[in-house]
């Protein structure tokens, strides 16, 4: 059960991340600076690697939340959301806002990261008490 709960959360986080990233494409790309090309959509190759690497992040951030939850305590979905919120709001999107001041990003692109981090983490916090 505990495996289950960890791939949930995690699986939970990683679908609000692409309805968050689909809903809020034009201003992220324009904020990270992603270069496009003449249709508007990004230059590249279209590697599925970004997608897999942040299904595998998505495992790795509701494991160690859920072995945190675990030696803390935390066990009703009140306490699941709160500390969810707290590790997005505290230890996610400040870091998140180091990397982006030092490569000189618009703060927009720290806000929408950030905030994607935020939600994503209650959202894991919220799933992992349910189990």
């Amino acid at each position: 059960m505990e495996l289950l709960s960890v791939l949930v959360a995690a699986a939970g986080s990683w679908v609000f991340g692409a309805v968050w990233y689909m809903t809020l494409a034009e201003p992220w790309m324009e904020a990270a600076g992603i270069p496009r090309g003449a249709d508007g959509k990004p230059q590249g190759n279209g590697s599925p690697l970004p997608f897999v690497l942040s299904a595998i992040c998505m495992i790795l951030v509701a494991g160690m939340m859920r072995h945190t939850f675990q030696m803390s305590g935390i066990d009703t979905v009140g306490k699941g959301l709160a500390s969810g919120l707290g590790v997005g709001l505290f230890f996610i999107a400040p870091w998140i806002m180091i990397n982006n001041a030092y490569g000189m990003k618009p703060f927009k692109l720290t806000i929408i990261d950030g905030g994607y981090a935020v939600i994503g983490c209650a959202i894991i916090g919220t799933i992992l008490t349910l189990f």
